[in-house]
């Protein structure tokens, strides 16, 4: 099967390669552990890896805090700070509360709004500077958006703390009105949600329902029996701008305000598909079509229970995935090269004698900036429990290094400010884990497998230090915290530059290995020489390209073949 497909309007393709990013939400009753935990590749190809920090502070009464675009770094204006705001690594803080998120878009005429100050980014980092729970959080966001209007257009956020997880959607009022309507949904426990750049809220009670209230009544969200929450004005809203003419009782978020198209459900939804495969296949199998967009109407459910408690090697294969094993498969067309790159190169689109085609938009892709998976643990203190597993680069060829909440300062390979996307750092981690997969797409499925075993070396005995870190820097928390975040953060330093070190290594050891289209050859972990010492290399392998490739070789050159 074809791995590229006729689209009827080359706005589809336009809608697929213009979105980035892709979130998973793991509920406690769904984790081997108890954590809950939430997945993020921040995908954009002017976006810089790096770990960002902001340390808890006080601040005098009337502090003003400017307010900067994420994305741009523009200047959007300015609102009041609070008295005392926490400590936050990435996208966690230091209360065990973290936020993702992927953006939707949804109806164009929505994504501007004349002076408002919140764009998705300031809602995400303020929030966390501010909030102690999801729930909290989701206040925060709603009550920014109410005060000073949405910036940005439609965003998908994936809220979670060391209880709950919650996914929220919103979008803009567009000119003449402020703010945005929205709907929030805490996922079941023992269930789990994703999210790709596509709105996946569909119908959802509403009040009248005891589990359910109005963003009239969003006192009530610390009501632990709510588990609904949504802006008042969500379906009238709809209706007035004529998105909507049915039932309340009916009403879809998501068909209303971002409805799926080809573009949405095989360049999104499809990356929330292929990861539920791995969590469940059996009861997503049936949803392909779907994945395709070939039966738009054969709609995922938003959460599904996985078959088995997930473990943090679980999360992380669902985040490292190019379709292996289903029909859209990057590996396996033409466009894949004889060496199984499952990358395309941008743009995602393009037009052959007048017919337009796409090439598949999958989780693992090359411009991510940082991935992390976040873990809220509510056995241990809060500065302890939290961590992110932060990882620069690529999810399928990244290390994720643990992060803990309550750091004070972040490691100097991932610090904002060492490099940036048109900066080249030697100290960097974004870039030697950029060298490392640049140079492995030349000869990927060879070079993959050298890479993936020091990525889950690195990984396994991370995962194993942690468990005896968390039990000596918990006791050691209980009598002098400060002395326990210092041993935080030096741990995470260690971590740090052991990656950057065995990746420096990994990237000379693979340098060694491939030059030149040749494979040296190995022996009791060396590389063998010949009789006349270690700087004279035994003869290289020089493996043949795959029959098929040779085949398009043949058909493409035809008589320009020698035939013997």
């Amino acid at each position: 099967m074809k791995r590229v497909l006729i689209s009827i309007a080359v706005l589809l393709f336009t809608s697929i390669s213009a979105l980035c990013c892709t979130n998973f939400l793991i509920t406690r009753g769904a984790s081997v552990d108890g954590s809950t935990m939430i997945t993020y590749a921040a995908d954009s190809h002017v976006l810089y890896g790096e770990l960002y920090h902001w340390a808890a502070a006080d601040w005098p009464q009337g502090t003003i805090l400017d307010i900067y675009e994420w994305d741009t770094g523009k200047f959007m204006g300015q609102i009041p700070q609070v008295g005392h705001t926490y400590n936050v690594v990435g996208n966690i803080n230091e209360h065990q509360v973290a936020i993702g998120e992927t953006t939707y878009g949804g109806r164009p005429e929505l994504e501007t709004q004349s002076g408002a100050i919140m764009d998705y980014g300031s809602l995400i980092y303020v929030t966390l500077q501010r909030a102690k729970t999801a729930r909290e959080a989701i206040k925060i966001i709603a009550d920014f958006m109410e005060n000073y209007g949405y910036a940005s257009s439609g965003e998908s956020f994936s809220i979670a703390d060391k209880e709950e997880v919650w996914i929220m959607e919103l979008i803009g009022k567009g000119e003449g009105e402020k703010g945005g309507v929205w709907v929030a949904r805490m996922i079941p426990d023992g269930y789990i949600c994703g999210h790709a750049n596509q709105a996946r809220i569909s119908t959802f009670p509403q009040e009248g329902n005891k589990s359910a209230i109005s963003s009239e009544h969003l006192q009530d969200i610390f009501n632990k029996g709510v588990t609904t929450v949504y802006h008042k004005d969500v379906i009238s809203f709809a209706k007035k701008k004529g998105y909507y003419k049915g039932k309340d009782a009916d009403f879809s978020f998501c068909a209303a305000y971002a409805p799926i198209d080809f573009g949405g459900a095989r360049g999104c939804e499809a990356r929330v598909w292929a990861g539920f495969m791995k969590a469940n296949k059996a009861a997503v199998a049936e949803y392909e079509d779907y994945a395709r967009g070939e039966n738009l109407k054969h709609v995922m459910p938003l959460w599904i229970q996985p078959d088995r408690k997930l473990t943090l090697n679980d999360v992380a294969s669902m985040m490292r995935n190019h379709y292996e094993g289903t029909s859209m498969d990057m590996t396996k067309d033409l466009g894949a090269g004889p060496f199984a790159c499952p990358y395309r190169w941008r743009p995602m689109h393009f037009e052959i004698d007048g017919k337009g085609y796409v090439h598949e938009r999958a989780t693992s892709t090359q411009q991510t900036g940082f991935s992390f998976i976040t873990q809220s643990r509510n056995w241990l203190q809060d500065p302890v429990g939290g961590i992110i597993w932060f990882g620069t680069d690529d999810t399928y060829s990244t290390c994720y290094i643990p992060m803990y909440c309550g750091i004070t300062d972040t490691p100097v390979n991932v610090r904002q400010g060492n490099g940036s996307m048109i900066e080249y750092s030697s100290t960097s981690m974004f870039w030697i884990t950029n060298l490392v997969t640049n140079f492995a797409y030349s000869r990927y499925c060879d070079m993959i497998v050298d890479i993936q075993k020091v990525q889950s070396r690195l990984e396994n005995a991370f995962q194993e230090e942690v468990k005896q870190f968390d039990k000596d820097v918990e006791a050691v928390y209980v009598t002098d915290p400060a002395k326990a975040l210092t041993m935080m953060t030096e741990f995470s330093a260690e971590k740090t530059v052991e990656t950057f070190n065995e990746w420096n290594k990994l990237f000379a050891y693979l340098a060694v290995k491939y030059i030149d289209g040749n494979v040296k050859v190995e022996k009791d972990g060396k590389f063998e020489s010949t009789e006349s010492g270690p700087r004279y290399p035994a003869w290289p392998n020089q493996p043949e390209y795959p029959e098929f490739w040779y085949r398009a070789i043949i058909n493409d050159c035809g008589t320009n073949i020698i035939e013997h």
